[in-house]
């Protein structure tokens, strides 16, 4: 976010008391994240309450939060996996309020943060807590699950390394733990060509090629932004086609 927009954002959570927003900037300005010192951010048409210590959504998620509505049935079943403050949730249950959307998250101080942004959220690892009776039912799984390489996180910004929780970020060597758990965890929620939305960095999505095919997920389709950095993607469960499917997210075969 540009400074400028900070300022903006800073001053309209200080409610015109200079007291406080010399607050809020010296929390800034010492690195903590923005969304943590103002209390929200925006995502995807929602405003989104972060209380600190939880993974503050980003900008670069929404791309394939809109691909998940489109997936996602009118009256279908979403799961949203590692969910957080609820952002991805909510976003989906914004533009489909007829569908089910539940989620999951393992902090419990994330998980208050997102049953008070009205997010149906069970307390647990991946899709464990989900109940028994939705499993084989949804449409759409999604997850921004931690997938920063461990050896990655000396690269990271400063207010996200000292700041935001290890436990949303750390995917272990290669960022790739807790993909793969969240691809085995989505086979037993989703039905036969329901779809798995992950997203990813780096080469993940080949690292990942073998773990799906195995998952039985035959179709992989990459999603990358405009610059052409790999950021998810998606695979049709139960199809168990050879080989893979790959495109930049607008249909292009690539």
């Amino acid at each position: 976010m540009a400074p400028e927009d900070e300022a903006d954002e800073l001053l309209a959570a200080s409610l015109g008391d200079e007291a406080l927003l010399e607050s809020l900037v010296l929390r800034r300005v010492a690195g903590e994240p923005l969304a943590w010192v103002t209390g929200s951010v925006g995502f995807l048409g929602c405003r989104v309450r972060v209380t600190p210590g939880v993974y503050v959504p980003r900008w670069q998620t929404e791309a394939l939060v809109r691909r998940a509505i489109e997936l996602l049935p009118e009256d279908g079943l979403a799961a949203d996996l590692c969910t957080g403050s609820g952002a991805v949730a909510m976003a989906l249950a914004r533009a489909r309020p007829k569908a089910r959307v539940v989620a999951t998250e393992l902090d419990p101080v994330a998980c208050r943060c997102a049953a008070g942004n009205g997010v149906e959220v069970f307390a647990g690892h991946l899709a464990d807590p989900l109940p028994v009776e939705l499993r084989g039912h949804f449409d759409v799984v999604i997850g921004v699950v931690p997938y920063v390489p461990t050896e990655a996180f000396a690269y990271l910004p400063r207010d996200v390394r000292e700041f935001e929780p290890l436990l949303a970020l750390d995917g272990g060597l290669g960022g790739t733990r807790l993909l793969e758990q969240a691809v085995w965890a989505s086979t037993t929620l989703l039905h036969l060509d329901g779809v798995l939305l992950l997203e990813v960095g780096g080469e993940q999505d080949e690292a990942l090629r073998e773990v799906l095919e195995g998952a039985g997920y035959g179709v992989l389709r990459r999603h990358q932004d405009d610059e052409g950095d790999l950021r998810g993607i998606e695979a049709k469960f139960g199809r168990q086609l050879p080989g893979t499917v790959r495109d930049n997210g607008t249909g292009g075969a690539q």
